[in-house]
């Protein structure tokens, strides 16, 4: 997030953290499938990838917010450059 950024920067920002939740949130459901398959150590491998991938996803999901935030309020009271 920056200051300099458009509003238009901003939800673009917020759209690309957006989609990159949700493939971190679809990689993570492929590994929690494949943790159902396999051996133990390949399975505890797949949950703690799927732990990863979520976390990340949760880290992407407060960028977008925060990106959108800024956004709206750069609409509503700056200038919107």
């Amino acid at each position: 997030m920056s200051d300099d950024k458009s509003t238009l920067g901003n939800l673009a920002d917020a759209a690309k953290a957006k989609i990159n939740e949700g493939a971190d949130r679809a990689r993570a459901a492929g590994h929690e499938v494949a943790s159902h398959f396999g051996g133990t150590a390949d399975n505890l491998e797949d949950k703690a990838q799927a732990a990863k991938d979520r976390a990340k996803a949760e880290g992407h999901n407060a960028e977008a917010h925060a990106e959108y935030a800024e956004g709206k309020r750069e609409a509503t009271d700056g200038d919107g450059r």
